[in-house]
């Protein structure tokens, strides 16, 4: 954060300033926001109020853990900090971290902000870009997946004097959000990876994603560069409202000018893909270091983006082959051993969608190149598909299936009728695909909880040799906790 004094935010923030009697303003600096997780010293501590927890509670003791001054939407009590009082504290973080963000752009030294958006592959994308970024200055991007109305803001006050840098995860739930974020932080660069089904229920058609996803585009800077999907039409339709020039990257679609693409993709026993990287600059050779083929767009969108910023395409290359571990849940490969049983975990667990399902199942049957190994699909529910829900269910489940899984474990949500009845429509998919191709190998399990299904998969690995598993689903399901249970001192591959 860009060191502020205490009135200065309450300025930005058009607060009124309540001071513990005795306290000096002119005296308090902040260097440092944050909420209730990482109270720092010398910092501002934001009360939100969220569906549980609400912030004001922690004011009356931030001050012992480092806090000089909190941000609410009434005076607190008791509390031994400066308090800046606004009608809305969210909003409140948000302009504070755009008066950062104003004032780290108004130094004479470099500093530009990417912005990156899609259906699936936005905290990839983010994790790789930022490896990459990071050799050419020092960048600022979010932890795991902070892309909301309070993760972009409190991640803007992380940026500093020195910042080169700042890669902006930027999500949406609904029209608008994406286009405040903008207004938080305006990008130079725009990246659209994809528009899918996620949000769906939202939403209420694809095309409507499209249009809260063009937002990014429409919130570029003045002649700000746009990164498009060549391969996605909708990705591809926001070219026309570009405010600048437009640079493609695509593995079907790659005839445009300044296009990044891939040829010659194959896979190792990782599920690591290699491949051919074209560029203006010519052909190089890369092999990633994180598994899927899915990863192969996420790389070229964030090599597109390196390239401008003037890395090489050796450059990009070697980064992208040393890049083994990124945001936690997303699919980290881990070797368990539960009691006599032993397997090999692609841990997906993070969210899902129907997109990001069909991928990290590819990414299953893939693995091994060939091998003879058991393979076994654990998936949850995935949330915000509105109507088409259990439809978009069973269809990952007949997807599952139609790629042969040995077995497929559907988790429902210990008792929540509605992950419960998302659960089932998977399994059924699955078990109808199996009957309309008259056979099939495998097991078909509908589980309710977490619990039943760590023990179906440790007798699966106890009776099979070489097992290998994924889990996936939203995180309302519970799975990317049943991948802490299972990894619990172990270390990712």
């Amino acid at each position: 954060m860009v060191p502020m004094s205490v009135e200065t935010i309450a300025q930005a923030v058009s607060g009124r300033l309540v001071l513990p009697s005795s306290q000096d303003a002119s005296a308090l600096g902040i260097a440092a926001v944050s909420d209730s997780r990482q109270i720092s010293e010398g910092s501002v501590f934001v009360a939100i109020k969220g569906e549980r927890v609400d912030g004001h509670d922690f004011v009356p003791s931030v001050a012992q853990a480092g806090a000089v001054a909190a941000i609410v939407d009434h005076p607190v009590d008791g509390a031994r900090v400066a308090q800046i009082v606004v009608d809305d504290t969210v909003a409140a973080l948000g302009a504070l971290a755009a008066h950062n963000i104003a004032m780290r752009k108004a130094m004479d030294e470099p500093f530009d902000i990417v912005g990156l958006t899609g259906s699936v592959g936005k905290t990839t994308t983010k994790d790789l870009l930022s490896a990459l970024l990071e050799r050419v200055g020092k960048t600022v991007a979010p932890v795991g997946s902070f892309n909301n109305e309070i993760g972009l803001p409190l991640t803007a006050l992380k940026v500093d004097r020195d910042t080169r840098f700042f890669v902006a995860e930027m999500g949406a739930n609904h029209l608008g959000e994406i286009a405040n974020l903008t207004r938080i932080a305006p990008p130079e660069v725009a990246i659209v990876l994809k528009v899918g089904v996620a949000h769906l229920g939202e939403f209420g058609s694809r095309q409507i994603v499209a249009q809260a996803k063009s937002e990014i585009v429409r919130g570029l800077v003045p002649g700000g560069i746009a990164v498009l999907n060549a391969d996605d039409e909708y990705a591809a339709a926001m070219a026309d409202i570009a405010p600048g020039e437009v640079r493609w990257f695509g593995i079907d679609h790659t005839d445009a000018a300044h296009t990044v693409s891939a040829t010659d993709i194959t896979m190792d026993e990782r599920d690591r893909a290699g491949f051919v990287m074209r560029t203006p600059d010519g052909e190089t050779p890369v092999r990633l270091g994180i598994s899927g083929r899915h990863n192969v767009m996420n790389a070229l969108a964030a090599a597109s983006v390196a390239l401008h910023f003037g890395m090489s395409p050796a450059e990009i290359a070697e980064t992208l082959g040393t890049q083994r571990r990124i945001s936690p849940h997303r699919m980290a490969v881990s070797q368990v051993t539960r009691g006599a049983a032993e397997f090999t975990l692609i841990d997906d667990s993070f969210n899902a969608n129907p997109d990001s399902m069909k991928a990290g199942l590819d990414g299953l049957a893939s693995w091994g190149a060939g091998k003879p190994l058991y393979r076994v699909a654990v998936l949850g529910a995935m949330l915000e598909l509105g109507d088409d829900g259990p439809d978009l269910h069973a269809q990952v489940g007949s997807y599952a299936a139609s790629l042969g899984v040995d077995a497929l474990i559907a988790v429902g949500g210990a008792g929540d009728g509605d992950l419960d009845a998302l659960a089932e429509a998977l399994a059924n998919g699955a078990k109808k695909e199996r009957s309309d191709a008259r056979g099939g190998k495998g097991s078909i399990d509908l589980v309710s909880d977490i619990d039943r299904a760590d023990r179906l998969v440790s007798d699966m690995a106890a009776a099979h040799p070489d097992v290998v598993v994924l889990l996936k689903g939203s995180h309302a399901s519970g799975l990317s906790a049943l991948a802490e249970r299972w990894t619990a001192g172990t270390n990712n591959r």
